[in-house]
Formats: C-alpha cells, structure tokens, sequence
C-alpha cells in the first residue's frame, strides 16, 4: 500500500513556494517523491508524480495483486483516473485508489475522544513528513529550481534511511555494539576524513 501526501512549504517572501508531494510505504519509507509549484493543485501534482515514475507501473507484472494507494479527501480520484489512463491505460489494472477514513464528530464522540485523533494509516505518512522536518535543509526552501527541492528531500530521506541501516545492531550478549565510524552522517553533512 502507497501513502500519499503532500506537504505546503512557502518561503518568507511567499514568492518561492513548493509543493513536496511524498509517497511512502506502510513502514514510511520513500517509494516517490516529487516537489512542484504551490498553485499547481494536488491532483495534479499527484499526476505528475505518478507519470513521471510511469515505468515502475508498466514494468508490474499484470497478475500481482494491485497497488492500494492511500489518499487524503484533497484529491479526486476520478480525475485521477482518467488523466492516469491517458498516459498509461492499462494503469488502473495495476493500482487502485482508496480514501482514508476520517472519523466523524459522532464517531469521536462514541470513543470518548476529542480534539486531532490520528486516522488509521494515515498517521504513517505523518510520521515520514515530521523524519523529513527534522532535516535543517528542508525547514525553509530557498531553491531556484523545483529539481534543486526534489534532490534536497530525496538527500534527506536517505540520509534517513542510512542512518535506519547503519543502526546499532544486537549482539548476542544484549549489549549493543557502535556502527562503524563513518557510517552515519550527522547535522545533515557528510562526514570529513
């Protein structure tokens, strides 16, 4: 299953603005990303998403089960079909589009709960976008170009996963053993010799 999102990010003079649109997989883990203009909509940011990794879905073999992608009520998932079929018609045999349950009023009520209650599944996306918040280099955009935006999430996230890599392992003791120096990268820069 995909997670979308998409994520405002508007500089001080309100001039620069991106759009990170960001999918993920049910663990958080980047699958796409892609950063577009502010004004550009969200389906449409999502089409551009989806056909500019186009071939990841051509190259699925027909008799696997279908791609279940998560999305928030922003979007319209009719208009995303037929766009996505226009580029790719066979698309829709491949993935399928799927809402996220938002709790009603009542809902939250009969649960004793009120105020922001996390949707289920949606919390994992949530959870990718605040990882990428903790990267100094994504908290103000002050990129020329949208590739420029794109390159700096994608450097994040795998610093992110390295460091998911790199992470201590067990040993059989129950201590923890140290990676190897080198290995981690800290404050968003590589490490100096």
């Amino acid at each position: 299953m995909l997670v979308l999102n998409r994520k405002d990010i508007v500089s001080t003079f309100s001039t620069n603005g991106i759009k990170r649109h960001l999918a993920v997989d049910t663990l958080g883990f980047p699958f796409f990303t892609h950063c577009t203009k502010a004004n550009l909509s969200d389906d449409k940011g999502l089409i551009e998403m989806l056909t500019k990794n186009i071939g990841y879905f051509q190259s699925k073999p027909v008799n696997t089960p279908k791609i279940t992608i998560l999305l928030d009520h922003g979007y319209h998932t009719e208009y995303l079909r037929e766009e996505l079929e226009k580029v790719y018609p066979q698309i829709m045999t491949k993935i399928r589009f799927e809402l996220s349950a938002k709790p009603s009023k009542q809902e939250k009520k009969d649960q004793g709960k009120s105020g922001f209650v996390p949707v289920a599944a949606r919390w994992v996306i949530e959870r990718s976008n605040a990882w990428m918040e903790r990267c100094k280099i994504l908290v103000k955009n002050f990129e020329r170009t949208l590739a420029n935006a794109t390159a700096k999430v994608n450097l994040c996230l795998i610093r992110l996963m390295v460091k998911r890599l790199a992470a201590p392992s067990k040993i059989s003791n129950g201590f923890y053993s140290k990676p190897a120096s080198g290995c981690v990268f800290s404050g968003g820069r590589f490490p100096s010799d």
